[in-house]
């Protein structure tokens, strides 16, 4: 079992990846106004899209290459807030299978970890 000193601990860390997640995820996209948690890619500063097919081509390219990325830091946003949520609720380091506790070597590792070593995905 964590102790409250560890808890705190691990929530200033996912606390502190939030943002940093936060801050990449709004260099690259900008939030869905009809649903937050969802991010879509941006175009480039200072690009525009024009009377050239080409460039606005390469412009649309570059918004592709961000989704992918946006989709990644989305993932990972979604499991650091998951794991802010389960240190209010009181079940943080808790398997969410088994219900046994998350190894510490793991916790250490990915401190949004939802399940033990024996229940990853």
């Amino acid at each position: 079992m964590l102790t409250h000193t560890q808890i705190d601990s691990f929530k200033k860390i996912l606390e502190e990846e939030k943002k940093l997640l936060e801050t990449e995820l709004s260099e690259l996209g900008s939030q869905n106004p009809s649903n937050m948690s969802d991010w879509v890619p941006s175009k480039p500063s200072g690009e525009e899209f024009g009377a050239d097919m080409n460039q606005n081509a390469d412009i649309i390219e570059d918004m592709q290459d961000n989704s992918g990325a946006l989709n990644e830091l989305e993932e990972r946003l979604r499991n650091v807030v998951q794991a802010l949520e389960r240190i209010q609720e009181g079940t943080y380091g808790v398997c969410e299978v088994s219900d046994e506790p998350i190894e510490m070597d793991r916790l250490n590792a990915n401190p949004a970890a939802s399940t033990c070593t024996k229940h990853m995905q």
